[in-house]
């Protein structure tokens, strides 16, 4: 066999399982791109933030309280995409290859971060608690939703280089399982308590950390 010969062998053996949406896209391409668009969706949320007004810094201090809920709402927003971008690179660090439809959920996961800032804005607002709350909480959702997803393509399609610690993938499955969870069941929790369904969020750490914990002892015990 040539040295020809050899290389389109060893190409073939690499090429992952199921339909390759990119060709000859590289793993590193997609993640540059992911994250000029999640730093993109992060400037969104901090332009969106009101600039204090008054003539005397009385006046400024009670701009301030009075758009509190603005800025709890970045800091909220802020944390989950950062939590998902950190995720993001924990994984693919480990891709080899791409393949199967990782690309169209990592879009979809892509169009829910840059969908957070329009979410960010309308959960500050005024009025109408559940349709503002819903918005949020479904689009985060959304996003912890398409991010397993994507998660599991790869996983099923083999795309993980060989040498991926297991422990990586299943922490990331807990968590990403706990934050979509958390963000799923505040939505009917507001339609019967109203704003206490943002004590869901609160829990979201327990809740993410406790999943993973389940993941753990159900891995040591042989479990898939």
């Amino acid at each position: 066999m040539t040295d020809v010969d050899e290389r389109a062998a060893s190409q073939d053996a690499a090429r992952p399982t199921g339909h390759d949406e990119l060709g000859p896209v590289s793993p590193e391409r997609l993640t540059f791109f992911s994250d000029a668009v999640v730093a993109i969706a992060m400037t969104l949320l901090a332009l969106e933030l009101p600039v204090p007004v008054g003539r005397t810094n009385a006046e400024a201090l009670r701009f301030l309280g009075d758009h509190i809920p603005e800025y709890y709402s970045f800091l909220i927003s802020f944390a989950v995409i950062g939590i998902h971008w950190a995720g993001h690179h924990r994984i693919f660090r480990w891709v080899r290859a791409l393949g199967g439809r990782v690309a169209r959920w990592n879009m979809l996961w892509l169009l829910m971060s840059v969908l957070t800032p329009f979410a960010t804005k309308t959960l500050a607002g005024s009025g109408a608690f559940q349709v503002r709350f819903i918005t949020y909480a479904a689009v985060q959702a959304l996003a912890g939703l398409f991010f397993l997803l994507m998660l599991y393509e790869l996983d099923r399609n083999r795309l993980f280089r060989e040498e991926m610690p297991r422990p990586v993938l299943t922490s990331a499955y807990a968590r990403l399982a706990g934050m979509a969870t958390v963000f799923a069941v505040s939505i009917p929790v507001s339609l019967v308590a109203g704003g206490w369904a943002y004590l869901c969020w609160i829990a979201m750490p327990a809740v993410m950390r406790g999943t993973m914990w389940l993941a753990v002892r159900r891995r040591a015990r042989g479990r898939p």
